[in-house]
Order: C-alpha cells, then sequence, then structure tokens
C-alpha cells in the first residue's frame, strides 16, 4: 500500500542483483500469526556455514501482529527442514517489519534480528516513512508463491509475492484510511538473499521488490 500504495518496498530495495534461477517450491500450510524483540542473533552473517549445522539455541524474538492487520502465509512449509528453516526466517523477517510500522518503531529489535546491517538500515527508512506520517496500516496482505533454494555459495534464496489489495494505511490522528489500489501493480515479488549465522539464524542480506511480477 502506498500512499496508496506505499506498502509495497519498493523503497527497501537494498540491492543485488539476485539470480533469478530456477527455486524449488515450498509447499504445505499456512504459517499462524505471532512474534515480540529479545536477544539479538549474531551480526555476522556467513555464507559459507554448513547449511546442514544444526541451529544454535539463540531465542528468536517474538512478533504479534493485532487484529487489525493479518499476514496471511500460503504454502509456507518444505520437507526439508533447511528450506523449511529458510522460509521460518525469512516470513519473520517480513512480519517484524509490518509489526514496527504499527507500533511505530522503526529500531525495532525484531527488525534488527532477522536482517544485516544493509538491509537493516533500509528496512528502517521505510518503517520511518508511516512513522514520520503517522501512519499505521490495517486490513489483510496475503503472502504466497514461496520458492526457495540454496545456492551453490550457501545463501538461501527466497522469492516470494505479497498481494497488498486488502491493505490500507490509517493515519493514527486523523483516522483517515487510504486503501492500496485494485491494480496488478499492487501484487509485488519479494526477492530475498539470506546468509546463515553462527547461530543459526538466516538474515537478510539483501532484498528487491518487483511491484506487478505476481501476475
Amino acid at each position: 500500500m502506498n500512499r496508496p500504495a506505499r506498502l509495497t518496498t519498493a523503497a527497501l530495495t537494498a540491492s543485488i542483483a539476485l539470480l533469478v534461477t530456477a527455486c524449488g517450491s515450498g509447499g504445505g500450510d499456512s504459517s499462524s500469526d505471532t512474534i515480540k524483540g529479545t536477544e539479538a542473533g549474531d551480526a555476522k552473517t556467513s555464507a559459507g556455514a554448513s547449511a546442514s549445522a544444526s541451529p544454535g539455541s539463540v531465542k528468536r524474538p517474538k512478533v504479534t501482529l493485532p487484529k487489525q492487520f493479518q499476514a496471511d502465509f500460503e504454502s509456507w512449509s518444505n520437507s526439508d527442514p533447511k528450506l523449511q528453516a529458510i522460509l521460518n526466517d525469512g516470513r519473520e523477517e517480513l512480519r517484524s517489519k509490518y509489526a514496527a510500522i504499527i507500533e511505530a518503531d522503526p529500531e525495532s529489535d525484531a527488525v534488527a534480528f532477522y536482517n544485516s546491517e544493509t538491509t537493516q538500515a533500509t528496512a528502517r527508512k521505510w518503517i520511518k516513512q508511516f512513522t514520520d506520517d503517522g501512519d499505521s496500516i490495517i486490513g489483510k496482505v496475503r503472502v504466497f508463491d514461496p520458492q526457495v533454494h540454496i545456492s551453490d555459495t550457501g545463501s538461501g534464496v527466497l522469492f516470494y509475492c505479497v498481494d497488498e489489495r486488502e491493505a490500507s494505511t490509517q493515519n493514527r490522528e486523523t483516522k483517515k484510511i487510504v486503501s492500496t489500489p485494485d491494480k496488478p501493480e499492487s501484487l509485488i515479488q519479494y526477492r530475498l538473499r539470506l546468509d546463515r549465522t553462527s547461530q543459526g539464524v538466516w538474515k537478510t542480506t539483501s532484498l528487491t521488490t518487483v511491484p506487478g511480477a505476481c501476475n
């Protein structure tokens, strides 16, 4: 939803060129909608970390989205546990940003937890656009068609689609609502690269968005 379609993270493009290669698709059920921030994982990411290494005991933040805003993740499961771990951390990265907008908290610990320094900076800039304007988000987004694989360098590659057409921004003071346009550009493809930390967290290290790519 920027203004009206500002929820799209075109401003969030922290650029790198992800290889648009064939990805293994996830299948399965939708996920539940819960996550609040505690300790952060190792800030250093390592593309060379073994994808099969067992996750560390790091405590992931719990982020909770309120009833007025829902993010429904469809077919967000994979039979491969390594790919499922990427799906899980990729999902929570997006949810942490939605929660930060709603809580008017650009410095969210959860956003920092799931992002590298580069993508954290762009995420905070995006969140701050909402807080500076006194806006929150309401309604629902549908997150679907996840495609995930591990590259030859050990990085995770995750593509997914977000349908924002049922989401809106709402000004905290005036309560004015601006709806997302019902047009193809309101379906956005997110393209992420994630690198696994020594504590087993798949941090997003680059993110690009392509409006209209999911039609």
